[in-house]
């Protein structure tokens, strides 16, 4: 598929999610209603994965260099980050193991509904 039809198909993607994000009562960040969207027109074949594989793969490649501005901008507030790194810490030791454990939970139960629960997934 051309490169150009793979990015409005993520772009727009984007755009719709932006609009829907600005519309709910509820702070969701758009990006996030994104994925929710992307992964619905997936699972219900609307989209074939075949359609945003070339733009898809640029962005996964390059997503350190994608995430460079945002952590650079946190180099502003240094000061205020170091009055909270203890907090912040015990936050993230708490809160990582709870976020797999929900996750493999999730992945078990999703195999479990689609009746793979017993095949080995190497």
């Amino acid at each position: 598929m051309n490169i150009i039809t793979e990015l409005a198909i993520i772009f727009g993607l984007c755009l719709v999610s932006a609009g829907l994000a600005g519309m709910l009562p509820v702070a969701i960040p758009y990006s996030v209603i994104a994925l929710l969207l992307l992964t619905a027109l997936l699972y219900a074949k609307a989209l074939k994965p075949e359609q945003i594989k070339t733009a898809g793969g640029f962005f996964i490649a390059n997503m350190g260099i994608l995430f460079v501005p945002a952590v650079a901008g946190t180099i502003e507030y240094v000061e205020t980050l170091k009055q909270y790194i203890l907090p912040f810490l015990i936050i993230t030791l708490i809160t990582t193991p709870i976020v797999y454990a929900a996750t493999a939970w999730t992945v078990t139960l999703c195999m479990k509904l689609m009746g793979r629960g017993g095949q080995d997934h190497a």
